[in-house]
Parts: C-alpha cells; structure tokens; sequence
C-alpha cells in the first residue's frame, strides 16, 4: 500500500490552506449530523470551520516572508576553475572591482590591473571602456584588436551572475582566435612530419611574411640539417628563381629541385595569417608564358610591398594584396587597367607611362604622383619600370603611401602661410593702433570741454565707445599674429577652467550641457590667464553654434577636460610639429556637427569662417591659435562629420620652481594723482598720435618737447638741459626708440623712459636690453598716458 506523503502546510498557499481548513470542517459536521443527529450542531461545525480557515489565511498573508538567501561565491573555486584555460581571464563586480584572475592574466598584463585599464595603449582602454558599458548593456561585446605586448589580443566581456552583476574579461592571443596559434603547433610537431612523409613541406605565414611556424623538413631544407628554428625569418629569403622561372631553396641553389608553391586561404582579415605548401616537382621544361608568371605572381603575393604586374597591353596580371589595400580596390570586383586607379584628369598620364615603359622606352624606373580615384585629395606615388623575363609581364607598379609627407608638406605650407599673414596682420594691427590712439585721445581731449547734459557729450563718448570695439579687434589681430601683450603667470589649468565655467553655462543656454573634468597631479603652466579664458570662450562659442546648427530644437554636450599629456599621445603628433616634453592638456569636444574634411586645414586662417554673413568675423579661431602659440603650446582640431570637434590645447609644464600664482590676485595698484611738473620730452613718427600725446602732458602740467625721429630726439637732448621723462615709440623709420633711448643714457644714465608701441610687451622687452624702463600699449586714452608718465616718473624719484 502506497504511503501518501506528509501534508506540508509551509507550503500551501493561503487558498489552499483556507480549501483544507474548510474541508475539515465539513467532514467533521457529517460525522456529527450522522452520530448526534442535530442539524444546529452540524452547522456550528461547518461555520468554525470557515472562521477557522479565515484566521490561517489572514495569518499567512501577513506573515513576512523570509528573503531568499543568496549563496556566497567561492572565488577560490572560481579561480581553479579558469587555471584550465589557456586564455587571460578577470571577474569585476558592479562597482568595477577586480574580483579574480588566473595566471594567464598576470602573465599577459605583468600584473593584476583591473579592467579596463589594462596596459593596452590610451585608445586601447577607451575602446575597452565602450566595450565594457555594450557588455553591461547587450550582455556580450567584443573588442576585435588591442595590443598587449607586442601582441595582438582579441578581448571578449560577457556579463553573468545570479544578479547579472559580473563581468568576466577574457583576453587571447588574435592568432589563437583564429586557429592559427594551434596550426603553429601542430606544423611543428606531428602534423608536420605526416605533412613531410607525403612530400609536403608548409610553413605558416604572418602577414608581412615572416615566419610564425615551419615543418621540421621544410627547416632542414630552407636553414640546413640541426637547424633550430626559422620562426621570424623573412621567407621570400629561404627561395630563388632560375631563368625560367622555377623557384628552389636560396641553400640548395640552382641545382636544388624545383619547386611549386601553393597558397591556401586560411582566415579572413588584412592582417590574418598565411598558410603556404611547397611541393617538389620534376625539372620539366616550363614556358616563359605559364610556369614562370605563376611562379612569380606567388612570390608577388608574398611581398610586403604593394605590387603590380601589367602585361605589354596594359592590362593588370597580378596584384598582391598590399598593393589592393594600398589602392583601395575590391578583390572581388577588380579593374582590368592602372587607368582605372586614377581620377580622370590623371588617367592619360598614367596609361601614356605604362605604355611607354611596356614598349622599352624607358630604361629606368619612374616615379610619378597621382590621385587615387576613391581617394581623390590624397596624392600617392605610383612607381613604373619596365619587367623582362617575367611571362606575360611586361610592366611592374608599386603604390607608396605618401599619406605622412603629404601631411607633413600641407603642415609646412600651412606654418608658412600662417606666418606670412601673422606678420601683415601684426603690422596693420601697429599701424590701425596709431589711428585708433589719436581717435581715442581726441575723444578724451573734447570730453574734457564738454559736460554730461551738452549735446554733444553723447555723440563724442559713442566716438570713443566705437574706437574701443576696434581696439579689442586689433588686439585679435596681434594675438593672431603673436605679437599681443600678455601678462604670463604660473598657474593651474583647473583654476583657469573654474573661474569661466559660470560664464560659460550663461553663454551655452539650458539646451547644451556642460561638463568639466579635471586630472590628477596636472602640471603647472605658465600662461596669461585673462587670455586663456578668452581661448576657453572661443572655442565653448563655436562649439556651441556647431551643436545648434545639427540640433535646432535643442541639445548637445560640451566637454571641458584637464589631463597630463602622455609620452605616446605626443609621439603620435609627431616630433617634428611637437617636441617631445612634459605637457599639461587643456580638450574641449563637442556633439555638434563635426568639421568636413576640406575645412578642417583652414580653420586657423584670420577671416575664415563658415558662418552667414553678420556672424562671423572669422578671428575667433585664428585668436586662439595666437594666444595659444604665443604661450609656447601647441593646439590641434581633431573632428569627424556628423560627430562633433575636439580641440586639444597642450602648454608646456612650468617646472623653474616658481610658486603659482593665485588665481584671484590683487591687482597692483595705481597712482590717482595725474598732475605732474617737469619736461617731457616727446618722440613720435605719427604726427597725429605726437599732437595727442602732447596735449594732453601739457594739460597734465608737463613741460612737452616734441621730436618726430630719434635723430631730431638727440638734437634736442644736445641743445636742452636733461629732461626730466623720455616718452618715446618704439618702432620709426631710421633710427628705432630702443637705439635713441641707449644713446640718451650714455648722456643721462638716470633718464626715465616710457616706451609706447602697438607690439606686445614682451616681445619688445626681448629687443630692448635696457634696465628700468616702462611700456604703454597703444592704443591709450589721455588718462592712460597721464597715469603711465607719472608713474615712471615715480618709481625712478
């Protein structure tokens, strides 16, 4: 008899215990109803039943529940567990921490780094980091080349967990990925020799065709008897050819046997591995036209070089597959002629050359330029000789990426151009300088004449007002072209990008989001912070106008980041544009539409903008180039279409020991009182800004000698007594302000001097090797000169 099982009550749901409470119940009235025989009585057993049931299932829905217990992890199995496998295996929780790791992790990484900041380059880990948020995401991601090394690595991030709360990294060599590393193996050992005793000697090729894996007969041959191993060996080196073609080992020479070499397809991808087979064959005559072009097309495809062999019609024989990469051509659908690479403008040129040298024309190779046709703003050389003894080829080609020189020549014309236009425009900056300083001062000069409530006070101060906005547009000028007066400071780029960040949130609107991050142990630069501020601004404004322009309702990210330059990210950009040093980065990047290809090279230029008409002057950029050059840095545009900008600002680390300058420094304070007594003597080419200077000195109270050279200068000096104050400009025809000034101290080496120019300070200061002298900027106001000359006048009393 079968024995029913144990009613559990824990289990039963709260129905199902109200079902048996009752149903105890009802049996318990029928055995009443049947001894007793009172119906009263039966049905006060059924209602008890059901009060009772009542009560169990009220109980059972408010009693808590207890929380399932979650069962701990034993890593240590875990970690025995991936021991067994041959890759590099990592286990992170939700809060990015590196939970376990086997040997083949350490051993790949020297170390246990965590995930994703493994030691495979800057943009290694950025990939890594997509990866890893696609894993969180998708469950699965791959990232299909990284360099670990000096190897090639495939990556591949699987989320897992009773929580989905891990992510198991798991790293293996690219050659293991694709079967190649064990084919490596097994052709050095047991396949290799059944290969051999079939009369097959193979050999396992990487790209670049150097040896990964060769069979033990195929070394014997290719290196001699006892040979150890040919791995990394160039393998076009182990054959020769004869004069018919025939190819046989370089050691056994031409009276080697013959041999034909077969390539097979072995995996996909440029930089996948080749698998070829050598097979001794008899010494049969072979023709010129079958045996050896098919010889040679194999040693062909075996070149690193990108290769082409066209017959005495110009049509295409063999092509390696550098020279498809290299052409950008699809090995499915070829072209039949070297025309067919070109644009059209180049084709005549190129069919005319191959036809030239097909016909033995030419003796010797040639080089020529040409416009690929899927390629067209990139000019390669296409190099041509002429071929003998080759079969049906008549005409060998060779593409050369040119794609650095090209670079590197548009950089060099480009600083040259650039520094053309910087030197006019830094002297129509000085020359408009001198313009705006008597526009400014005779402003000044009539003000003074009129009071607030004159009708004219309001035409003059809109004069002057108007005089200053082209002030502000001459100092971009200057700061294009290097040449503007900057007040340098030791200081933190952080604080920089902290004080502008209100403005910028004013200036960016509630639709663009800021964003700011900054490095750790940033090193200090020296550099105008006024003036970094203005690149900063520059550049959130163009960045902003580029993320309304691709979202009109709205929208976009600008993204301010501090970091410490790496050795490798400023190797990339190249020792000859940037030299390679200690550099504090300041990126800016944006979501906004990006920078097309053709304009990316002209951004830079003074006046160019892409902007409608009435918003843009196009100096925005070109004043940041300035300012930054003028710090010493270096800037870069780095952008795609349709993805946004980034620019990416590097200064160059301040390490003298001079202490940072505070970012919110107490201005130097300066002299209320303008009036003065004494002489002035006055020295200025420009009539016009002479006349201002002038008048106002002498309505300063100063006694005022006016000379329009530094000749006319020491012929006042010679005939007057000293005068008490030298104001003079710096740059005049003949005889230049810093000469006349020398001369004058060899008379009165105690003679203060006020320089006045349009150039920046500091580099005028380079070129004056004078001690305790001042400087003003033009343009200045009257009240400027005033405060400027009794000032220097104070500091040498």
């Amino acid at each position: 008899m079968a024995t029913l099982p144990p009613l559990d009550v824990q289990r039963l749901t709260p129905g199902g215990a109200w079902a048996v409470a009752t149903a105890a119940g009802l049996v318990a009235a029928l055995l009443v109803l049947w001894v007793v025989g009172n119906v009263a009585v039966a049905a006060g057993f059924v209602a008890a039943a059901i009060v009772v049931g009542g009560g169990v299932v009220a109980w059972r829905a408010l009693a808590p529940v207890a929380a399932p217990t979650q069962p701990e992890v034993d890593w240590h199995l875990v970690r025995a567990l991936t021991q067994d496998s041959p890759d590099a295996i990592a286990i992170t929780d939700r809060a990015g921490r590196l939970v376990c790791a086997n040997d083949h992790y350490e051993a790949m990484f020297a170390g246990l780094p965590t995930p994703p900041g493994l030691p495979i380059g800057e943009a290694g880990v950025g990939a890594l980091s997509s990866v890893g948020r696609a894993a969180w995401r998708d469950g699965r991601a791959r990232l299909e080349r990284a360099e670990a090394g000096g190897r090639t690595i495939v990556i591949d991030v699987l989320r897992t967990g009773q929580q989905q709360d891990l992510l198991v990294w798991r790293a293996a060599s690219a050659t293991e990925t694709d079967g190649s590393g064990a084919l490596a193996a097994a052709l050095a050992g047991a396949l290799g020799r059944r290969l051999a005793e079939s009369g097959i000697m193979a050999a396992l090729l990487s790209a670049d065709g150097r040896v990964l894996a060769a069979d033990p007969v195929l070394r014997s041959r290719a290196l001699g008897p006892g040979s150890a191993s040919a791995q990394g060996a160039d393998f076009a080196r182990f054959l020769i050819t004869d004069g018919r073609g025939l190819i046989r080992f370089e050691r056994e020479g031409l009276d080697g046997n013959p041999l034909r070499l077969v390539q097979v397809p072995f995996a996909e991808g440029e930089d996948a591995p080749i698998l070829v087979a050598l097979l001794d064959e008899e010494d049969a005559p072979v023709t010129a036209a079958t045996g050896a072009t098919g010889h040679i097309r194999t040693l062909v495809q075996l070149m690193p070089l990108g290769i082409a062999l066209v017959d005495r019609d110009g049509r295409f024989v063999e092509m390696n597959d550098a020279f498809l990469r290299a052409a950008s051509v699809d090995r499915a659908a070829p072209p039949l002629y070297p025309g067919d690479l070109v644009v059209r403008e180049d084709k005549a040129a190129v069919a005319d050359a191959v036809r030239r040298f097909a016909g033995g024309g030419a003796a010797h190779a040639a080089d020529m330029a040409v416009r690929l046709r899927d390629h067209p703003d990139e000019p390669v050389i296409l190099s041509i000789a002429g071929a003998r003894g080759l079969g049906d080829a008549a005409v060998v080609l060779s593409l050369k990426d040119n794609t650095e020189e090209s670079r590197l020549k548009r950089e060099v014309a480009q600083a040259t151009k650039m520094q053309a236009v910087g030197q006019l425009a830094g002297g129509v900056a000085h020359d408009f300088n001198n313009i705006l300083t008597a526009i400014i001062g005779h402003c000044d000069l009539m003000l003074m004449r009129h009071s607030p409530g004159d009708s004219d006070y309001d035409d003059i101060q809109q004069v002057r007002n108007n005089s200053n906005r082209a002030a502000a547009l001459t100092r971009q000028l200057l700061a294009f072209s290097r040449q503007q007066t900057l007040r340098p400071q030791v200081l933190q780029l952080p604080d920089v990008v902290s004080e502008v960040s209100n403005l910028l949130k004013r200036l960016l609107g509630e639709t663009v989001s800021l964003e700011v991050r900054h490095g750790r142990d940033l090193g200090p630069v020296r550099a105008d912070p006024g003036q970094l501020e203005q690149v900063v601004v520059n550049l959130a404004v163009n960045a902003r106008d580029a993320m309304q322009a691709k979202h009109p309702h709205g929208g976009g990210k600008l993204t301010i980041q501090t970091r410490s330059a790496t050795v490798g990210e400023i190797s990339r950009r190249g020792p000859d544009i940037m030299p390679v040093g200690d550099y504090t980065a300041l990126e800016i990047s944006d979501t906004g539409s990006g920078i097309p290809p053709e304009i990316l090279p002209k951004i830079f230029e003074p006046f160019f903008t892409t902007k409608e008409i009435g918003k843009g002057t196009g100096l925005g950029l070109s004043t940041v180039y300035g300012i930054v050059k003028q710090s010493g840095g270096y800037i870069f545009a780095d952008s795609r279409p349709g993805q946004g900008a980034t620019f990416t600002i590097y200064l160059p680390v301040h390490a003298t020991g001079e202490p940072v300058t505070p970012r919110k420094a107490v201005a130097k304070p300066r002299p209320v009182e303008v009036w003065g007594t004494g002489t002035v003597l006055l020295v200025e080419d420009e009539d016009m800004v002479r006349a201002v200077a002038e008048r106002a000195l002498t309505r300063q109270g100063y006694t005022v000698l006016t000379a329009e050279n530094g000749e006319a200068a020491l012929e006042i000096i010679e005939r007057h007594p000293r005068p008490d104050l030298l104001v003079s400009d710096v740059v005049m025809p003949v005889m230049d302000g810093p000469t006349m000034a020398r001369r004058a101290r060899a008379r009165y080496p105690d003679l203060p001097i006020l320089f006045m120019s349009g150039y920046a300070e500091e580099q005028l200061r380079r070129s004056i090797d004078l001690e305790n002298v001042a400087f003003i900027p033009k343009p200045f106001s009257v009240q400027q000169l005033a405060e400027a000359a009794r000032e220097a006048l104070s500091q040498q009393g």
